[in-house]
């Protein structure tokens, strides 16, 4: 369902994709060619949301944000299922892995890959192209070639699922 809040409505591309039963209201612009997920919740009542190209934002996640700082999410970023993110910043390309909570004004730099389960604590910078992993999260290596084929991978077949779904409510 996509709600009004207040004055605010969400602003999706054309070419996006919401699946059934998401939830996106107020102050949320959502780019081209993304895809958001069964029962995810995307929340701008407080502050905005800023989704770019090409991201998918897979089931069951939650996005948010304090007053104090937006949440933002650069071009072709992977939100695995059931992430939190709370008024962070995600750089373009990076991959957020599956369960994890990404807090108030952290940010994760480009090409970086957060690892399955991890707490990124409030204010924490994950520098580019870094793996980290853990709770609270630390990085243990650079992303290597083998990671970035895979990130690319997902990337793609998110697109590519999201516009067949996509196809299929017309």
């Amino acid at each position: 369902m996509i709600y009004p809040y207040k004055d605010k409505s969400p602003t999706i591309h054309p070419t996006a994709y919401i699946a059934d039963y998401a939830t996106i209201t107020g102050d949320v612009t959502i780019g081209e060619n993304t895809s958001i997920w069964f029962n995810t919740v995307i929340r701008g009542d407080v502050n905005k949301t800023i989704i770019g190209d090409r991201v998918s934002i897979q089931d069951l996640s939650c996005l948010h944000q304090s007053p104090a700082a937006p949440l933002i999410i650069e071009d072709e970023v992977t939100v695995g299922h059931q992430v939190t993110l709370h008024s962070c910043t995600i750089r373009k390309r990076a991959l957020i892995g599956m369960g994890s909570i990404i807090l108030d004004g952290a940010e994760i730099g480009e090409g970086a890959f957060i690892g399955a389960g991890s707490l990124v604590p409030p204010g924490k910078v994950i520098p580019p192209n870094s793996l980290a992993m853990g709770r609270p999260a630390k990085v243990v290596r650079e992303v290597n070639a083998e990671d970035r084929a895979d990130m690319d991978r997902i990337i793609n077949e998110y697109v590519a699922k999201g516009q067949y779904y996509k196809s299929l409510q017309k």
